[in-house]
């Protein structure tokens, strides 16, 4: 389907435009913060993969519940949750989502329904089913989303939760953001099928999904049919949407490994950014609308950083806080 299909009206597109900001002026500013030492350990960057969280981020409904993995900040926050909540939580500020006790690994907001970030490999593919599941039970027409690497899909995790998914037709959209990378290694090189999760899907009796997951349009139209799909009671869908991360795995990682020649042309020729940019002026948006949207964003950002860095750490008295069933130290002996 053409990207520039009428199926998406004005006020989506510029919705659309103004998550994609968000996520990539967040995430311009975290990298900018964490070299002034503000954020200790190290953080997780999805710059360049802002597509499939925009996306889903804005045709998800409010009740619906998101995964993530440790590359956790751009599905948080397109999931409503507060800038200065995501920052100051990268920061060790009492104003972040958890007081500062998660970091960027394990970023939580439930409120919102994202229902965490895990550091472990395939981990929270079992558990995402769990609120699948209870949302069937329920009947609540809650549908739930789950994001991981290409790494991922050579878990045993991966594979024991789609079978799950698939044979009791769960309401639930797995999500494989393949940026090619398993950390530091080609996925191609540890993987015997060419598409480490569109190839595996009708093991599941799956439909074989490859998406550009640097392209909005198409993303968000994939989101809408697939959790439609699982809305009505159609069960479980696997996407594969390849993409590209500008940096490393981690801050510890300067991405030598990657060809120059790949890392150029997907940086330069295909960020969603720049796309979508060019897009909104193909459909006959005024560029002073699109940079204006573009300034607010940044002043929003600014701002934000700006509350989380006055916020003052933590106090003491949370450090046995919601560690046990009582919120105290009753139990700690």
């Amino acid at each position: 389907m053409s990207s520039l299909n009428n199926d998406i009206d004005k006020n989506k597109r510029i919705e659309l435009w103004t998550m994609l900001l968000k996520l990539r002026y967040f995430e311009k500013k975290v990298y900018y913060i964490f070299l002034q030492n503000l954020i200790k350990g190290t953080i997780h960057l999805s710059l360049g993969q802002e597509a499939i969280a925009s996306a889903f981020g804005v045709a998800l409904e409010k009740k619906d519940y998101t995964f993530c993995t440790y590359r956790s900040h751009a599905h948080t926050l397109s999931r409503g949750a507060s800038m200065e909540g995501i920052m100051g939580e990268l920061m060790g500020r009492n104003c972040g989502l958890m007081r500062g006790k998660g970091g960027s690994m394990h970023l939580t907001d439930v409120k919102n329904r994202v229902m965490g970030a895990f550091a472990i490999v395939g981990a929270h593919i079992p558990i995402a089913n769990g609120t699948a599941w209870a949302s069937q039970y329920n009947n609540t027409g809650e549908v739930t989303t789950c994001f991981f690497g290409d790494g991922t899909t050579n878990i045993g995790s991966f594979h024991e939760a789609l079978n799950m998914a698939k044979v009791w037709n769960l309401p639930i959209v797995f999500v494989c953001e393949n940026n090619l990378y398993m950390e530091y290694t080609p996925i191609g090189d540890a993987t015997a099928v060419e598409h480490p999760a569109a190839d595996r899907a009708s093991s599941y009796n799956m439909e074989k999904i490859i998406v550009d997951g640097n392209d909005v349009d198409e993303m968000y139209r994939i989101a809408n049919k697939t959790i439609e799909q699982a809305r009505r009671g159609g069960g479980p869908s696997l996407i594969e949407a390849k993409t590209y991360r500008h940096h490393g795995h981690s801050r510890a990682d300067p991405a030598k490994y990657r060809p120059k020649e790949e890392s150029d042309e997907w940086i330069n020729n295909k960020d969603p950014i720049n796309i979508y940019r060019q897009r909104m002026l193909e459909v006959g948006i005024e560029k002073s609308e699109i940079k204006s949207i573009e300034d607010k964003v940044i002043l929003q950002v600014e701002q934000a950083t700006e509350i989380a860095k006055s916020s003052p750490a933590p106090s003491f008295d949370l450090i046995f806080k919601d560690l046990w069933s009582n919120g105290g130290s009753k139990w700690h002996n």
